[in-house]
């Protein structure tokens, strides 16, 4: 039996990539064609998707746009943006609503430290990208079921730089001059996809 990975709102499939690489059955489920793995693209709105043809669940990983919940968003626009949370919540819940169907052995959610806590709660986890390697600090939030990845950093390095300060070429650098700034922005860290793959066979 295939073992079947969703990735919702997958953009490059950065964060299942790992699962790519180890043979699972992978699709990525995103409303845009930008996918940079060999995982299975189903260009749609995860609003509308039917997944149920897919089979059984193994797993799920959701990444619902965080713009509506951005504080960055907030702090640094232009000072009179207004958080559509409706928008951002029908995302969210549509990623729910597939993994409450789904019924899969493990599911996790992120999105940035943000709004989103006033909505779904206090998250099961919280990192930052250094604690997996990755020189750069983003606080992000998990919510699901799931084996919090153990970090392999442990100590807070000195060059650490902080996500803001980063310029644009430092972005996911290998996908500089292909993606925008805010896609690149948006992609999982390399050193904590593969650390999430490791507890979450």
């Amino acid at each position: 039996m295939p073992k079947i990975i969703l990735d919702l709102c997958g953009g490059t499939g950065a964060w299942s990539k790992p699962y790519v690489d180890a043979g699972y059955e992978v699709y990525v489920i995103d409303m845009e064609d930008i996918l940079q793995t060999n995982a299975t693209l189903i260009q749609a709105d995860i609003r509308k998707v039917n997944w149920e043809a897919l089979g059984k669940i193994r797993g799920i990983l959701a990444a619902p746009p965080c713009t509506e919940f951005s504080y960055a968003k907030h702090f640094h626009g232009k000072g009179n943006y207004e958080h559509d949370f409706d928008a951002g919540m029908s995302i969210v819940n549509a990623c729910l609503r597939v993994i409450r169907e789904s019924q899969p052995l493990w599911w996790c959610l992120e999105n940035p430290w943000g709004y989103l806590r006033d909505f779904l709660g206090e998250p099961v986890a919280v990192f930052d990208p250094w604690q997996y390697g990755d020189k750069y600090q983003k606080r992000t939030c998990l919510w699901g079921r799931f084996n919090i990845p153990e970090p392999v950093i442990i100590k807070k390095p000195d060059d650490v730089i902080k996500f803001s300060m980063l310029r644009s070429k430092e972005i996911h650098p290998e996908y500089y001059g292909k993606l925008t700034r805010q896609k690149r922005r948006s992609i999982t860290p390399s050193g904590f996809a593969k650390a999430y793959f490791r507890a979450n066979p």
